[in-house]
């Protein structure tokens, strides 16, 4: 499974942007899929994740109310809305894909950057 995101930029605070995570490769085994967001200096934290089949959601505190993840599995792909950006929101957000098999893995995009100005 490879992931490519796409859909970071600059926003201003109160702002939105969505951003996209495409996959491709053996996509029938993704168990869950997710956003986690990093800062530097700081550990990677989750955003929100969805788990295939069901579509069930997580969402970190800090994005509750304000950030919607979703699925597309017709085009693999998944999205994170993001509403009512906040500076603190600024981080590199990476898509994690869980794989499910004999052994699970994950994999992990290469990030894409979100800057929220104030």
């Amino acid at each position: 499974v490879q992931l490519v995101e796409s859909g970071g930029g600059l926003v201003q605070a109160g702002g939105s942007l969505r951003l996209s995570c495409a996959a491709s490769g053996s996509t029938f085994s993704i168990n869950s899929m997710g956003w986690y967001r990093q800062t530097p200096g700081k550990q990677r934290e989750l955003v929100a994740r969805i788990i295939s089949g069901g579509g069930t959601t997580n969402y970190g505190d800090s994005v509750k109310g304000r950030f919607t993840i979703s699925r597309d599995n017709a085009k693999n792909t998944m999205y994170l809305q993001m509403n009512s950006l906040k500076p603190e929101d600024t981080a590199v957000y990476y898509c994690k894909a869980v794989i499910r098999g004999s052994s699970w893995s994950f994999v992990w995009g290469q990030g894409t950057q979100v800057t929220v100005s104030s």
